[in-house]
């Protein structure tokens, strides 16, 4: 069965079961699960029993779809997403998204846990991500290109909707929270990066780093969606003096913040 086929699968498993149509689909990062307990009148559907559909291995990622209302508007949300470090394809990592498309949704709105680069940054603050750049050492669309999915060679421009990022600006002026804005660098993983590698990615524009997002975006925007994403800075490896990374601690940053997350990614969909 070809990638064209698992999609149309998987999307008429998923379709049999939804009660609502979304527009917008949402994946959730490390420690940012909260945001399920804002859906109103949720389905939700266990990763396992979906055909063709991966299954979350790590801590702080749930395992199911979850369907409702969120801002007044129909949603798809991802609670735990699958990383190329886990040994999954590039393929098995951006699956849900084609699926996403095939459904219906034309935003996409991804969330994640990062380290900060850049010193100005702090634990605890929102970054807009207004760009990425791509260390992965597999492109998520190298090989035979289906031009039903996407054309060969896709416009990267702007990987990330400058109008949704301007709505969100404002949002967060007018509700207090906080944010930042920088680029996202995508890196395998699952090693944490050392000190040196921290200030190279500074060095090279990135002012936060994580194992996730690129690839995801890169397949959205390969399907025509719209892309907004945040970042939860839980750690700065940029400091004089080595200091240890946990992902218990990543989790514990990513869960202070992720209220505020929540309220901004939910009055950006009710305005869009």
């Amino acid at each position: 069965m070809g990638l064209f086929e698992k999609i149309q699968e998987t999307a008429s498993f998923i379709q049999q079961q939804m009660t609502v149509k979304p527009k917008v689909g949402i994946i959730l990062g490390s420690g940012l699960g909260g945001l399920i307990d804002n859906i109103e009148t949720p389905l939700e559907i266990n990763y396992s029993l979906i055909p063709n559909f991966p299954v979350s291995t790590v801590k702080g990622h749930g395992g199911k779809l979850v369907f409702g209302r969120l801002g007044g508007q129909d949603v798809m949300l991802m609670a735990g997403r699958f990383h190329y470090y886990e040994g999954y394809s590039m393929e098995e990592v951006t699956f849900p998204v084609r699926v996403m498309k095939m459904l219906g949704v034309e935003t996409l709105i991804l969330s994640n846990a990062a380290g900060g680069t850049n010193a100005g940054f702090n634990v605890g603050d929102i970054m807009i991500i207004k760009d990425h750049i791509n260390l992965f050492p597999e492109h998520p669309l190298r090989g035979h290109n289906d031009e039903r999915l996407g054309t060969r060679f896709p416009d990267m421009s702007q990987p990330y909707d400058h109008a949704l990022i301007d709505l969100a600006k404002t949002i967060s002026a007018e509700t207090g929270i906080n944010i930042r804005t920088g680029v996202y660098i995508g890196l395998q993983g699952p090693t944490y990066e050392t000190p040196a590698e921290y200030k190279m990615l500074h060095t090279m524009g990135g002012d936060a780093v994580g194992m996730s997002t690129v690839p995801e975006t890169i397949v959205a925007r390969h399907g025509g969606m719209r892309v907004f994403a945040v970042s939860v800075i839980t750690d700065m490896g940029i400091t004089d003096v080595p200091v240890t990374i946990t992902h218990e601690e990543v989790l514990e940053a990513a869960n202070a913040a992720a209220p505020k997350m929540a309220k901004l990614v939910a009055t950006l969909i009710s305005r869009m």
